[in-house]
């Protein structure tokens, strides 16, 4: 009986040293647990946005969108260990007016880079080119209502001459001219180094091939760089600095 009493008595105190251990290691990892959190919800905050708002340019038409500019902006800045998140929202097909349509659900997310690449198809189609720029002129007003502090970097585009000279040439200074009236950035042509290129092109003619994709997000990369890169020290401020050092 006294070995059945000891017994139980040695089972109860693992019991309590058991249960002494458990809420102190559940707390550890409760709170490692939080803190994880902590640092990830940090992480996504501190996180930037850039939107490329197109047609199937931006979409990457013919091709896994992973070959398209956008994404090939997304691995530079991961390169560069640079915090931004780009999201493609190109739709292929997209006029100006389809854009300018579905514009306010796509600025349900914020952004602090809106690259706006639209304007080919109303040039292919002949659309009338006032129509064109009073709706780009309208999307940029709903990017900058929308938050004021958004970049907004307009891809130039041109056309062929298929409509005729004048047509050609309002609807390649359209880009310029709203870029000016709006003080925004501006991509002066966005397929240059790739339009009428064959070897850079699709059968279509019109949609770059994956190697030319390349090409497009240099052009895309010139502009959008001085916006997402460390600004630098002036050189004259690190000579003053050396100076310093040097007399002291």
């Amino acid at each position: 009986m006294f070995k059945v009493l000891k017994f139980r008595y040695f089972l109860w105190i693992l019991v309590l040293v058991g249960c002494g251990e458990n809420p102190e290691k559940k707390q550890n990892e409760s709170n490692s647990s939080t803190s994880n959190i902590s640092e990830n919800e940090k992480i996504a905050s501190d996180t930037k946005t850039i939107l490329f708002y197109g047609n199937s340019l931006t979409a990457a038409y013919g091709l896994d969108p992973k070959e398209g500019f956008p994404n090939l902006i997304q691995q530079r800045l991961d390169s560069l260990g640079l915090n931004y998140k780009v999201i493609n929202s190109g739709l292929s097909g997209e006029t100006t007016s389809g854009g300018l349509n579905r514009l306010d659900w796509v600025l349900n997310q914020p952004v602090d880079i809106f690259v706006l690449e639209l304007g080919a198809n109303d040039g292919l189609r002949g659309i009338p080119l006032k129509e064109s720029m009073n709706n780009l002129q309208k999307m940029i007003d709903m990017v900058k209502d929308k938050n004021e502090e958004t970049q907004i970097i307009l891809a130039g585009m041109q056309i062929p001459p298929n409509m005729g000279a004048d047509y050609t040439t309002q609807f390649r200074e359209m880009y310029p001219k709203l870029a000016e009236a709006n003080a925004i950035h501006l991509i002066p042509f966005l397929l240059e180094g790739v339009a009428g290129i064959p070897s850079l092109n699709q059968e279509d003619g019109i949609h770059p091939t994956a190697e030319a994709q390349k090409i497009v997000m240099e052009n895309v990369w010139e502009i959008l760089a001085p916006k997402v890169l460390p600004a630098k020290e002036p050189e004259n401020e690190v000579l003053d600095a050396a100076a310093m050092d040097v007399t002291n």
